[in-house]
């Protein structure tokens, strides 16, 4: 069944409502509500099912503006679960405002399941951004406020954005469309002479991100415009390599970020893993960026022998950090002769033996242990997600009801906690550890040297280490939670930290420092106490940042030095 998408109403202060438009004059649906206002897109309301689309009117005809919607339609409509409608705007044609640098030539701004009912929010972008297609920008988002809205006019571009949308973020049925949705119009809008449909099609220019969306909607990787949009003067990969990854995603059902990420470690595999997190997260974001590199980092691992018997918990741990299905499509197209290609394989059918091939395959344990921990405070749930993981690692447990007795004595949160900090000089620890709340104790090894003479002084490192450990150890009491303020650059420094962990039951935590080399240079030289560029050169040669699942949970801290990814923790989303 066809649906033809219904009028949005102007709310009352909208100027650009003509004299045949619909004006809302109760906003008792929106009041109380939490809404988020989307920017207006000036194009062509389109509505894609799984078996077509259509524009605003049921039976539109065919225009030229149409093709590129129908191609995307191609790519994503099995997608669409039958019944199902994705409501949003065609905007390849330009209609009154020219763009110049928009995600797509598509933005999706509803999502309607079988029953006629519109998706809340945040399960919209969810659903939109699994399958390759952007949602309009955010402007702003809360508890419904008359106020708020009607100031937004002010800080729009009004020759270069047609508007503002404002809906419930909680979904409804579309008998109550005219109350959950309105719209702000400029005024004037329409500002040509000529209907967009009778004139000579011109295209909206595109922005360096819709490489990056074309991607995630099953297109053909494009490299130069890849390249583009990460800031690269071109990718190191070989084209084909591209290629050959977009068939096997493709094969897999990947979609979204998850076919995106497996296409640039594809592109990228050449970079060093420690580099490409914060090099990429200025244009994909942190989460995406750290993602990127993890699969790059571990890829190779999976081009080597491993002991048959220990296959099934290496897996698992594995799969906190990647999605294996993707790693193991990687490692095959990266392999670099036939020795490696039969590991890969033998890898495979290890994975898919133990049901570790699914785009998530700790989500039902995750979600289980959700459920039955919601009461508990956030670190003890964590912990105790933390020792499940492990044990269905181990074999031990498959069951939320297996889980939930395996973790009995840390429900009630009664352990240490350990923040064990991660990065080289300059990458901003002393900083975040100052603005971390409920701190105990902190335990840095630059103060520990200062002590003795020199922060410095490099020369008495194994005492200094010493003495750092054995206050670690005095300070992991039950509830308290300690600091390791060090650089921690690989496994074996880590290890010996975790060491003292497990032997008083600390809940450990991985902040990975995340900043660019070029930013920590220019930190380093204006610290009151920097370290010689020589020193901070060989920090970088040696830093090898833990991977999730290696402490119990993993925060990523970016530049700006908020915690901007986590992985591990029991509420962390993996879609």
């Amino acid at each position: 069944m066809r649906v033809q998408y219904p009028r949005t109403p102007h709310l009352p202060w909208s100027p650009g409502a003509a004299a045949d438009d619909v004006r809302t004059g109760d906003l008792s649906g929106l009041a109380g509500a939490e809404v988020v206002v989307t920017e207006k897109l000036d194009g062509e309301n389109t509505t894609l099912y799984r078996d077509g689309l259509h524009a605003r009117s049921l039976d539109s005809a065919h225009h030229p503006s149409r093709a590129w919607v129908k191609e995307l339609h191609g790519r994503i409509g099995r997608l669409i679960p039958p019944g199902w409608r994705i409501c949003g705007e065609n905007t390849y044609a330009r209609h009154s405002i020219p763009y110049t640098d928009l995600e797509s030539w598509f933005h999706g701004f509803s999502v309607w399941d079988a029953e006629d009912a519109c998706l809340d929010w945040d399960s919209t972008v969810r659903f939109l951004h699994r399958i390759g297609v952007p949602t309009p920008r955010v402007l702003w988002r809360g508890r419904y406020d008359e106020r708020a809205l009607r100031s937004l006019a002010a800080g729009l571009d009004l020759e270069r954005q047609e508007g503002y949308v404002v809906r419930t973020v909680r979904g409804f049925p579309r008998a109550e469309f005219g109350e959950r949705v309105a719209k702000w119009v400029r005024p004037r809008h329409v500002r040509t002479d000529t209907h967009w449909m009778h004139a000579a099609v011109v295209p909206n220019g595109l922005g360096p991100a819709a490489a990056l969306w074309a991607v995630r909607s099953g297109a053909r990787p494009a490299p130069g415009a890849l390249a583009a949009a990460l800031g690269l003067d071109e990718l190191p990969g070989p084209e084909y390599e591209l290629a050959d990854i977009s068939d096997q995603l493709d094969a897999l059902g990947r979609t979204g970020d998850r076919r995106l990420v497996g296409v640039l470690a594809t592109a990228l595999r050449t970079i060093r893993r420690e580099e490409l997190a914060p090099r990429l997260a200025g244009s994909l974001g942190l989460p995406l960026a750290r993602r990127v590199a993890d699969l790059v980092g571990l890829h190779p691992r999976l081009h080597l022998p491993y002991p048959d018997e220990a296959r099934p918990a290496g897996l698992v741990r594995m799969s906190v950090a990647a999605d294996l299905a993707v790693l193991h499509a990687l490692a095959a197209v990266a392999a670099p002769g036939p020795e490696e290609q039969q590991q890969v394989a033998w890898s495979e059918l290890h994975a898919d033996t133990e049901g570790l091939l699914d785009e998530d395959p700790l989500d039902a344990l995750r979600r289980g242990l959700r459920e039955r921990f919601a009461g508990f405070g956030r670190e003890a749930a964590d912990r105790c997600y933390a020792q499940a993981r492990e044990a269905y690692a181990l074999g031990r447990i498959r069951t939320t009801d297996e889980a939930e007795a395996a973790t009995w004595r840390w429900r009630d949160g009664a352990f240490p906690r350990l923040i064990q900090l991660t990065g080289p000089a300059g990458s901003g620890k002393s900083t975040f550890t100052g603005a971390l709340d409920g701190v105990d104790t902190v335990v840095s090894l630059d103060g520990l040297r200062a002590a003795r003479g020199s922060r410095a002084d490099q020369r008495d490192n194994p005492d200094v280490l010493r003495e750092g450990l054995d206050r670690l150890s005095a300070a992991l009491t039950p509830g308290a939670t300690v600091v390791w303020d060090a650089t921690s650059l690989n496994h074996h420094q880590r290890s010996l930290v975790a060491g003292v962990a497990e032997r008083r039951d600390a809940l450990v935590t991985h902040a990975v420092m995340t900043v660019d080399e070029t930013e920590l240079r220019r930190r380093n030289a204006t610290r009151p106490h920097p370290v010689p560029p020589d020193v901070l050169t060989a920090q970088l040669h040696r830093y090898r940042p833990p991977y999730p699942g290696e402490a119990h949970r993993t925060w990523y801290v970016g530049a700006r030095g908020t915690v901007e990814d986590t992985a591990g923790s029991l509420d962390s989303r993996e879609d």
